[in-house]
């Protein structure tokens, strides 16, 4: 696949929102005319539409809008009460606000390795993990794939412990039939605009089928104020709202989401029979598990040569993540012994362009020249 002129290099996009975007964009201007001419912008009927239906997307009974993923995680552990003197589990590989939301609610982050196939926290790692103060265990279906949820949960259940799904990378995925957020005592959504469904700001949710819960929740995020009330405060709260544009636009694109996500799992399909076996591991999805593809991610050895190689052929790559959490400056208080998994991973993950309308012959460019370059030069997947 040699180039031989600039012209034979494709420009291949880490992902594209325009096209998505085109998909939906009379139904976005018509939400926008509408919210300006209702002049609701905070609360109102288009949120609480967003949140009917985003709970029933998720087989819930309930959904709380927020200003964005990382806070949908705080506001769940104060509901719960849980903060000073408390301990949450959850796996080191995993987004920063993870860790950032379980240290605003007060709480200690207690960091655990991941599984070396999937990349995922598992059962045994919690397992050993919980100790006296273990108050919560966040489970995260990173890349849009679903760690062992039915296992994770019994487990907590036996232990006499909660569970939380930081769903921020899982619209729409599954395990064993279940919609991710519904395990647990609650699920938490961020709507960032590259999500599979993203706003076009920050925005995000809780979801629950516990009804105190997602009340509580509600007024923590309004100022503390219980619903119908505007002056009297019940609780210390904070503004963490979402606006009535952004659920305007996030209840456009929902119905697409299911027709996103397959068309996600086609160009992995397509990736998967044309890359050859000696570019890297795949992470591997479980049987059970219905993956909405956030993000098709490959490990392979010398990561950054191959990063700098395919940039210059016009194709853009991710990594997520090369700092792992505990090895972040602000947590390393909280890192106890080393996680060797979650760290080499750190060194090896690549994530590939992945997005709905990625067209055929960009994933066969792409496809091509990793082969090209990691089996045709000598660099080798781990």
């Amino acid at each position: 696949m040699a180039v031989r002129t600039t012209s034979d290099i494709m420009h291949v996009p880490f992902a594209s929102l325009a096209h998505l975007h085109q998909d939906v964009a009379a139904d976005l201007d018509r939400a926008w005319r509408d919210v300006l001419n209702e002049s609701a912008f905070i609360g109102g009927p288009w949120v609480e539409r967003f949140e009917r239906d985003w709970a029933a997307y998720c087989g819930v009974g309930h959904a709380v809008g927020v200003a964005n993923g990382t806070d949908a995680i705080e506001i769940i552990l104060r509901a719960l009460g849980i903060g000073r003197g408390d301990e949450v589990i959850l796996p080191a590989n995993t987004f920063i606000a993870t860790a950032e939301a379980i240290i605003l609610a007060g709480a200690e982050p207690r960091f655990v390795d991941v599984d070396p196939e999937t990349l995922l926290v598992t059962p045994d790692a919690i397992r050993e993990a919980i100790g006296p103060k273990t108050s919560a265990i966040i489970a995260v279906p990173l890349y849009g794939n679903m760690p062992s949820m039915r296992e994770i949960t019994e487990l907590a259940s036996s232990r006499g412990l909660v569970v939380i799904e930081d769903a921020a990378q899982a619209h729409g995925s599954t395990w064993d039939g279940a919609s991710a957020g519904s395990f647990g005592v609650a699920g938490s959504f961020s709507f960032y605009p590259g999500k599979n469904l993203g706003a076009l700001g920050d925005a995000g949710a809780i979801v629950t089928n516990d009804e105190r819960l997602a009340d509580r929740a509600r007024t923590l995020a309004n100022h503390g104020r219980p619903a119908g009330s505007h002056h009297s405060h019940e609780l210390q709260g904070r503004n963490s709202r979402l606006d009535s544009i952004q659920a305007a636009f996030l209840s456009a694109k929902l119905p697409r989401l299911d027709s996103w996500n397959e068309a996600r799992r086609a160009v992995v399909a397509r990736y998967t029979q044309l890359l050859d076996p000696e570019v890297g591991r795949q992470v591997r999805v479980d049987e059970r598990a219905v993956s909405s593809y956030h993000l098709f991610v490959i490990q392979v050895s010398d990561r950054d040569d191959l990063r700098r190689g395919l940039a210059e052929l016009g194709i853009e790559t991710g990594v997520h993540y090369p700092v792992p959490c505990h090895l972040n400056e602000p947590y390393r208080q909280f890192a106890g012994d080393r996680l060797p998994v979650t760290e080499r991973a750190s060194e090896e993950v690549l994530s590939l362009p992945l997005f709905p309308h990625m067209r055929p012959r960009q994933v066969e460019y792409v496809a091509g020249w990793l082969n090209e370059l990691v089996v045709g030069r000598g660099i080798r997947g781990s």
